[in-house]
């Protein structure tokens, strides 16, 4: 029997999906249940280590929802797990997603209780679509959150992506690589990611390389010779020895020698740079940049900017790409509204604010003070964060937004968040979110009617 593809694509995406969508999707046909609903998706609290949120990922959230379709392979294999009917699969093959979208824009900073986006459609075409944009959405706010922290660490310093061997999956790698150049990263290691999104891609070299030649120094001569402005790695054996050969290998080379830095990979960072740039200083190569990689994250990267190393830039991999300190978000996707009317939950820790919302932020002086979370139609100070990006199941220009645009964005808005948001501490007060009252009065309405 031929092998299936494990590879997600637009052919097979609608089965990216839980079962109890599908189930439930089927009783919502048996049962004439086709009215307008609204979903929220939005994080109920912040993880322990994390001031805001940057939200991303709803690029291809639209492109998902604008493309999504039951093939015929998937109708087949449905039909053969016994639980939906003939008739129901008919219907499922001409499903098509016609509905509308309002969204922050993303590298927007976000909070709790704030819509990163809203879906309004049928219940069933608002249902069916939640597992895979959540999906998309939550994974890369987590990145992007991760490396705008990393970012602010490194205090105008260069910040690299180095992590696609060690991320969870090759979709994760390519998503998370955007994800990290939303939240302020320079380049990446990923070489499709620069092809697919124009992110500038950059690299050095592997241990093994050196490791590979009879010695050092040979290495060196040799990958200089090829890649003359190339960022040379010496710890394989002797960090501060392999800085020496490098000091030798340019007055061997004289104006041939082009290398642009260096790059120490283990060891005390901090300390291993101020002695490397004082050798390479007395050595005439005061212009040589050191790069620093190996098991850091924005704490270590924190600790070595204020350390005042003479590091001008960093390639963070694994702890970034996973991020390893928070890497979920309690984010839900949840039915707020249904045939006109509020929908909420009352569990304990899981409360819901009914209907469709609108997110105003107040600034004064180029510095955000705080948010009002407020119903759809509520008028508050300040500008609104959600607009519509997606109309009839077709992308409005305010969703499609090149990915320079995004990330300059991103910029602006984090540093517009209060310092004591951006810092890496948990921030005393935490930023203040308020719900209006009018939301307030209406979650106590709807609740009444469910008493």
């Amino acid at each position: 029997m031929d092998r299936k593809s494990t590879w997600v694509s637009d052919q097979n995406v609608a089965l990216v999906t839980d079962l109890y969508q599908l189930t439930m999707l089927q009783s919502y046909w048996r049962e004439g249940m086709d009215g307008e609903a609204t979903f929220s998706l939005y994080s109920r609290k912040l993880p322990e280590h994390r001031n805001f949120m940057l939200a991303c990922g709803l690029d291809d959230a639209l492109h998902y929802l604008e493309t999504v379709r039951f093939s015929r392979e998937s109708l087949e294999y449905l039909a053969g797990l016994d639980f939906f009917s003939s008739e129901f699969l008919s219907w499922l093959g001409g499903f098509r997603f016609r509905g509308e979208v309002r969204a922050v824009a993303e590298g927007t900073p976000v909070f709790p209780q704030e819509p990163l986006l809203e879906v309004t459609a049928s219940l069933p075409e608002a249902q069916l679509v939640e597992t895979f944009v959540m999906n998309q959405v939550h994974f890369q706010t987590v990145a992007a959150s991760k490396a705008a922290r990393v970012v602010e660490a490194a205090s105008g310093r260069a910040v690299v992506d180095f992590g696609l061997r060690r991320i969870h999956g090759v979709d994760a790698g390519l998503k998370g690589a955007r994800a990290f150049y939303v939240g302020g990263v320079l380049a990446t290691s990923h070489v499709l990611a620069g092809e697919i999104y124009g992110i500038p891609v950059t690299g050095t070299m592997a241990h093994s390389y050196i490791q590979a030649h009879t010695d050092e120094e040979t290495a060196f001569r040799s990958f200089a010779a090829l890649y003359p402005d190339s960022t040379l790695l010496v710890d394989t054996y002797d960090t501060l020895e392999g800085v020496r050969k490098l000091v030798r290998l340019s007055r061997e080379l004289g104006d041939a020698f082009r290398v642009g830095g260096i790059r120490l990979d283990s060891g005390d960072m901090a300390f291993l740079a101020k002695e490397a740039r004082v050798i390479l200083d007395e050595g005439g190569l005061k212009e040589l940049k050191i790069f620093a990689s190996g098991g850091l994250d924005e704490l270590s990267v924190q600790r070595i900017v204020k350390s005042g190393a003479p590091v001008d830039g960093f390639g963070v991999g694994t702890r970034m790409s996973v991020s390893a300190d928070a890497p979920t978000l309690d984010m839900a996707y949840k039915l707020t509204s249904y045939a006109g009317e509020g929908r909420l939950k009352l569990s304990r820790g899981k409360g819901i604010f009914p209907g469709r919302k609108q997110v105003f932020r107040m600034d004064q002086d180029g510095i955000v003070l705080r948010d009002v979370v407020a119903r759809e139609g509520e008028t508050h100070p300040g500008r609104p964060l959600l607009e519509v990006v997606m109309k009839e199941g077709r992308r409005l220009p305010e969703g499609r937004v090149p990915l320079e645009t995004i990330r300059e964005h991103a910029s602006r808005e984090v540093a517009a968040l209060p310092g004591r948001i951006r810092s890496l501490a948990p921030a005393e007060p935490p930023f203040p979110v308020e719900i209006s009252r009018q939301l307030l009065d209406y979650q106590k309405e709807v609740a009444e009617r469910f008493d």
